[in-house]
């Protein structure tokens, strides 16, 4: 269960990245002249991307995820507001997996 609960955090951490990143910093660049907060959110997005790849691929072998549900969920890494939505419909009846004894 720890395993869905960092999921979780790892997406929702790298959708808001995006959001800041699309709704706060861009417009800063291209409106205030300010190129500063791009730098640093798109610094701070990009390491959470790749962080929540890695995450799906890990939660693809842990929970047997399928090639579609990994693909949806890096397809929903790209999309603003599309780890939130991909959580709500994909990952509300996820059940931890099973070990063998």
């Amino acid at each position: 269960m720890k395993t869905l609960k960092a999921f979780r955090l790892i997406s929702y951490l790298e959708g808001l990245s995006f959001l800041v990143l699309l709704g706060i910093a861009m417009p800063l660049k291209y409106l205030l002249d300010m190129p500063l907060p791009v730098t640093i959110t798109g610094a701070l997005h990009g390491g959470l991307f790749v962080l929540y790849i890695l995450a799906v691929g890990y939660m693809m072998i842990a929970f047997k995820w399928s090639f579609a549900k990994g693909l949806l969920a890096v397809i929903a890494s790209v999309v603003p507001f599309g780890p939130f939505i991909f959580d709500k419909k994909m990952l509300n009846d996820e059940a931890p997996p099973t070990r063998a004894l």
